[in-house]
């Protein structure tokens, strides 16, 4: 069965704080439902029409634990705090 993973690469961070206040909730809603973190800021080369800008890599088991991590009550929770802090592209795709 291929994994599944969370990609995220943000645009912009309007608000730091809320975006911290996001992390603290959803750091235990992604490792509850068995995610784990590959890559989280750090550096980034983007080439061709991609931004150098925070990106978070997150890996599941499969493809429906990520989309069930996703539509959880615990993430859902820290993406209350996350309202408008942040312009990212979220993106749940099928490993090979």
């Amino acid at each position: 069965m291929p994994k599944g993973y969370w990609v995220s690469c943000y645009r912009e961070v309007k608000d730091p704080e809320a975006l911290a206040a996001y992390a603290e909730l959803a750091g235990p809603a992604v490792a509850q439902h068995g995610g784990r973190m590959l890559a989280r800021g750090g550096q980034v080369t983007a080439y061709e029409a991609g931004l150098a800008n925070r990106t978070v890599v997150i890996e599941f088991d499969s493809y429906d634990q990520a989309l069930a991590a996703r539509e959880s009550d615990e993430y859902a929770a820290a993406l209350e705090r996350l309202e408008g802090a942040v312009v990212r592209d979220f993106r749940v795709v099928e490993g090979v």
